[in-house]
């Protein structure tokens, strides 16, 4: 059996369990999509001996590593470890770069028993190879972008084709300003591993000519890397038509109806609806200013009908007016100018069958 590795190639290829042994700190600040955090040392512990490091050297800080690691403890980790590893044999172990913390977590596992590969350079080496994958990306691909005006369903259409990057997916936010899901955003580094791994795997079958959606580099606060936002933005334009009456619904349904869904299934009826409703109110408020105090009242007043409405029987309906003041008071005519702008970019327009059809046979 290896004990160690260096193929990170493979690794994100094949989607291998991984075991992070960092602290849970780090952990937070970034990490790899499906691995498990279960440390060698806890924040605490980790803080104390970095201290102790910097004032007496390695020698006495891999001395208080064993002292604050040890009897149950020790016992505790390792076998949180044997669980793991039991459960995914085709997995590697990793610290951040490879170093004492992987190597005295492997050898901790084997005095138990259990050989189990670690990855050399680790997490460090990982996140470069993840870099280096959307740098390659962005000087070698072509790109063509999906464009069209808000609630046309342009995500939706990205999901049906296999040469696509799901940018608001790998963000987990919808791109607007009621873009926000449930649940939290990714750190920055967690949304481009997402994204570069998905990269890695499309290019691995061939794919080197991707579509993705016409975003603004940020997408709530993520924010797609700088050279490939560049190479988007200078690529082709695809237009997406969808009727007012199409639009008006799929944002009923994606904003409010799986929205409210989502909130119930996080805080429970009660409060997820009024978790939800916060949410609502929060996101129009955001866009005061451009709307202007007048049309700001006028929208809220009846976005709060539609919420009472909701509230005393489920109905959704009557939020479709403000939806439908909101698209043609301010998002069409900003769309419409931004489709003029880039008129010389717009390689093709079409409804939904159309551009799909367009993008299967696009060479």
């Amino acid at each position: 059996m290896r004990l160690c590795t260096d193929d990170y190639r493979q690794i994100f290829l094949s989607g291998a369990p991984l075991l992070d042994v960092r602290a849970p700190v780090e952990f937070a600040k970034g990490a790899f999509p499906g691995s498990d955090n279960r440390p060698l040392m806890n924040d605490d512990e980790r803080h104390r001996v970095g201290i102790c490091y910097k004032q007496h050297g390695q020698e006495a800080a891999v001395r208080l590593g064993h002292r604050l690691v040890a009897d149950e403890i020790k016992a505790a980790r390792v076998r949180a470890w044997i669980e793991f590893a039991n459960a995914h044999p085709e997995g590697y172990l990793y610290c951040f770069r490879g170093g004492m913390r992987s190597n005295i977590s492997q050898q901790w596992l084997r005095e138990a028993g259990v050989d189990y590969p670690l990855v050399t350079g680790g997490y460090k080496a990982m996140r470069g190879f993840l870099i280096d994958t959307l740098d390659s990306a962005a000087a070698q691909c072509r790109y063509t972008q999906l464009g069209g005006m808000t609630g046309c369903g342009k995500t939706e259409l990205l999901q049906q084709l296999e040469h696509s990057l799901d940018l608001e997916g790998c963000a987990h936010h919808r791109g607007s300003s009621f873009g926000r899901h449930a649940t939290p955003q990714p750190s920055q580094i967690n949304f481009e591993n997402t994204l570069a791994i998905d990269v890695l795997r499309k290019r691995a079958s061939g794919v080197e000519h991707f579509v993705v959606e016409d975003e603004n580099r940020a997408i709530g606060s993520c924010h797609v890397p700088l050279d490939l936002h560049r190479r988007f933005i200078d690529s082709p334009l695809v237009w997406l038509d969808e009727s007012l009456e199409q639009r008006i619904e799929r944002i009923r349904q994606e904003y409010v109806v799986k929205l409210t869904a989502e909130f119930q299934s996080v805080h429970g009826a009660e409060t997820g609806f009024q978790a939800f409703a916060a949410r609502l109110r929060e996101s129009l408020a955001k866009l005061t200013k451009r709307l202007g105090q007048e049309r700001y009242r006028r929208l809220a007043e009846s976005m709060e009908n539609a919420l009472y409405q909701q509230s005393i029987n489920g109905d959704t309906r009557q939020h479709e007016y403000w939806i439908n003041s909101l698209l043609t008071e301010y998002y069409d005519p900003m769309y419409a100018y931004q489709s003029e702008k880039q008129s010389k970019r717009i390689i093709f327009r079409g409804n939904r069958k159309e551009v799909l059809e367009f993008f299967q046979t696009e060479d």
